[in-house]
């Protein structure tokens, strides 16, 4: 079955985007080196963010497509905390976070943005996404209101703006695994919020 493209905005806005289909996208020998020189490809290019992460997208459903072992690099959840993130690729001076995530079933996160752009791809089991917005007001910049959910399936992928702010539950009976690729974090855009307080706090 073919997965579904998504886009997250800062506004609390999202869409189903039209994806590639995965046997346009096949090749022989794709490795992840390969992968990430067409990351770095893109992040050279001065592009829109909607072009910019459509082109994210493409790259991490064609490293899927190609890369049966990936599916196979991750960790088992934490028995304490219920997460589990496996680093793939550390080099200094290298301005991406590259690693899976494993949720144990029913794990939520905390409400967040990333403070860069962010490309997830759902290898095993399932996962719902929250999708928040601020609605400022004079007595907090902070209060925030959903806007939508989306559930997300093994081939699935969603892509966020610097800004973007979601949450994430596992759903079903076996853990989520996904694949996530992170733009360089900028430590002071980057937000835990608290829904019920009105706060944010750096996270």
């Amino acid at each position: 079955m073919q997965g579904k493209d998504w886009f997250a905005k800062e506004d609390g806005q999202y869409q189903c985007c039209q994806a590639v289909r995965d046997w346009n996208l096949l090749r022989d020998n794709y490795r992840f080196y390969r992968f990430l020189t067409e990351v770095e490809d893109v992040l050279n290019t001065s592009q829109d963010e909607f072009t910019h992460l459509a082109a994210m997208r493409m790259l991490v459903r064609r490293l899927i497509v190609n890369s049966y072992w990936l599916r196979n690099q991750f960790l088992e959840p934490d028995p304490k905390t219920g997460v589990s993130v496996l680093l793939l690729y550390d080099e200094l001076g290298f301005p991406l976070t590259v690693q899976t995530v494993t949720f144990a079933p029913g794990t939520t996160s905390n409400i967040h943005n990333h403070g860069t752009w962010g490309v997830v791809a759902v290898l095993r089991g399932q996962e719902k996404n929250t999708i928040w917005r601020r609605t400022p007001d004079p007595n907090s910049a902070n209060i925030l209101e959903t806007r939508g959910e989306i559930d997300l399936f093994p081939r699935d992928i969603i892509s966020f703006t610097q800004d973007a702010i979601h949450c994430v539950q596992a759903l079903g009976e076996e853990p989520t695994v996904t694949f996530n690729i992170y733009g360089e974090t900028d430590s002071k855009l980057r937000f835990e919020f608290d829904p019920v307080s009105h706060t944010a706090k750096k996270f």
